[in-house]
């Protein structure tokens, strides 16, 4: 470790224990985790979709279109003199494009739902607020209570 870093963490050890208890804090708190277990399951959605993309979804547009484009590519011209031309694969981007909006759809519709999820529960109505009378009652309860006791 630097000596300058030494130095202020020396002068300053209060605020570095806190600021790791800040992370450590933020880290550990439910919301990280869901965010966490989000992740792993989004990538695996990913998978899952990028083979349904590339196994099912392009044969079956090349079958209505006529084409199949899962394949396409383009040879770049020999440069340098490098045995092999360089290839674009456009078939490859294009079916990366199809899995990228069957991702956005599907994470729409949940984002949707769980907004529409949340104007329910702001719509629901507060409690009604007790009568004057109600108010009384309850004050009277808890004095004879008090004399009980």
């Amino acid at each position: 470790m630097a000596k300058k870093q030494k130095e202020i963490i020396e002068k300053n050890p209060g605020k570095i224990k806190s600021f790791l208890h800040e992370f450590k804090t933020f880290a550990l708190k439910g919301n990280m985790l869901d965010m966490a277990v989000g992740m792993i399951v989004g990538g695996a959605f990913t998978a899952l979709v990028t083979s349904i993309v590339t196994h099912i979804a392009t044969p079956l547009i090349g079958i209505l279109i006529g084409v199949d484009f899962s394949e396409w590519t383009i040879l770049l011209p020999r440069l340098y003199g490098n045995a092999e031309p360089g290839t674009l694969a456009i078939g490859k981007f294009l079916n990366s494009i199809i899995s990228f909006v069957i991702v956005a759809f599907v994470v729409f519709l949940f984002v949707k739902a769980l907004n529409t999820f949340r104007k329910k529960e702001e719509d629901k109505p507060s409690p009604p607020k007790p009568s004057p009378e109600e108010l009384l009652l309850t004050e009277i309860r808890d004095l004879l209570k008090e004399k009980r006791q």
